[in-house]
């Protein structure tokens, strides 16, 4: 999965801002090692899209509608069986 390259600066920019202020001369390089490091150790967790979930959730739910339906034509047959 890519991560919006604007995040990550935005992210990285802000820690390298959180650092003392007599480091202020390391902000650049500091924020691009902190940009490579959030892009590797995102990279490698196990994450989705925002889209790739939603789109999930939605055949998901298209299956527990379908499961409903189902489950309840069963009662029905059931109740016609033994009546």
């Amino acid at each position: 999965m890519m991560f919006d390259p604007k995040i990550l600066d935005d992210l990285s920019r802000k820690i390298s801002e959180s650092l003392p202020r007599g480091l202020t001369t390391l902000q650049d390089d500091t924020r691009q090692h902190l940009n490579s490091a959030l892009q590797s150790a995102l990279s490698k967790m196990n994450l989705v899209s925002r889209e790739e979930y939603d789109i999930q959730r939605a055949v998901l739910e298209r299956t527990r509608e379908k499961l409903d339906m189902l489950e309840k034509k069963v009662r029905e047959l059931e109740n016609s069986q033994s009546a």
